[in-house]
């Protein structure tokens, strides 16, 4: 069984050091953490999720998403049974809260093989909270690379700075849910916390990854203009105004029963953050193509119809009319 990192045992307490959440156990325990993926077992650290598989797909790269990564490619997606959080609008809470969940088990070599088969471009860690599985993210993803391929993650920002930044030498791209900006929201409706996202996605910003993020609009809990402002001028700031930021209309799932996001408060937010930002998106709405559009010369730069993709105006991620630098990775 691989050995696990980030335990640390101070008397008769384990502690987890992957999450802020910092989950304890007798050193007699066992039992799960909150993430259901790690825990101590007679005593000693192990990992009962490792290489636990909900699911295994090919996707386009676009869905997870990321339109300025790999524009047009799909790739291998799949992820743990569980999350260091607890929102209570999860899309996916099936497996991301359920117990019991169904999983299949892959090695980290036959994920990496699986991964660059069947037209994938790599590996996307998604569907639940992939940072959770940090110890077979790190086995797997450096293969997958090995044979040519890119590593994707697809999170909800909620590790501690040091495992963070151990990802980051294996992994190509993020998407981050950056789900509010009150901590308070964080806290009632996530069990999360807004600062320790937030410095995720500074040192992302700052390191080589290519970085997106996604703001799910939720009606009456988070659909604030004054917060969108101060996100945006937030965004700008720290990661820049380059970032590419997804707006997603939300619908009712789990345990959150708000009615879906009106379309009229999605294009609204569109407006207000591309005060700040150059490259804002409107997802699972039929209102946004995705089209890149160079935002000094407007030339159509990447043309998306549904999944079909163009890159006719862009030359190695730069606009082909006037040569910017579109924060593009092909």
């Amino acid at each position: 069984m691989r050995k696990p990192e980030w335990f640390e045992k101070d008397g008769e307490t384990w502690r987890c050091l992957l999450c802020p959440r910092g989950c304890t156990w007798g050193t007699n325990s066992t039992s799960y953490g909150f993430c259901r993926v790690r825990g101590v077992k007679n005593g000693v650290p192990y990992l009962p999720g490792y290489g636990g598989c909900v699911s295994l797909s090919i996707d386009p790269i676009e869905k997870k998403p990321l339109y300025h990564f790999l524009p047009g490619s799909s790739i291998l997606s799949t992820g743990p049974a569980g999350c260091n959080m607890s929102c209570d609008f999860c899309q996916n809470w099936s497996i991301s809260q359920g117990k019991n969940v169904p999983v299949r088990y892959v090695s980290p070599p036959d994920l990496a093989l699986m991964a660059m088969n069947s037209g994938s471009v790599g590996i996307a860690y998604t569907y639940t909270e992939p940072t959770i599985w940090y110890e077979y993210i790190c086995d797997s993803a450096p293969l997958v690379r090995e044979k040519g391929g890119v590593s994707v993650m697809v999170s909800n920002g909620m590790i501690n700075p040091e495992p963070l930044n151990q990802l980051i030498g294996i992994i190509d791209a993020w998407n981050i849910d950056l789900k509010s900006w009150s901590d308070e929201f964080y806290i009632e409706h996530c069990g999360g916390s807004l600062p320790t996202v937030l410095d995720t996605l500074k040192i992302l910003a700052d390191s080589e990854c290519h970085l997106e993020v996604t703001f799910l609009v939720i009606p009456g809990e988070n659909d604030i203009p004054d917060e969108w402002k101060k996100m945006a001028d937030w965004l700008a700031h720290e990661c820049g105004d380059d970032t590419v930021l997804h707006i997603s209309r939300y619908f009712p799932r789990y345990k959150l029963k708000s009615h879906p996001t009106p379309v009229e408060t999605l294009i609204h937010a569109k407006e207000v953050f591309s005060e700040k930002l150059n490259f804002v998106y409107l997802g699972n709405v039929g209102l946004d193509s995705g089209d890149i559009v160079c935002p000094s010369c407007s030339n159509l730069c990447v043309s998306r119809n549904g999944f079909e993709v163009k890159t006719d105006g862009m030359n190695k991620g730069f606009c082909s009319a006037c040569g910017r630098d579109l924060n593009l990775r092909v």
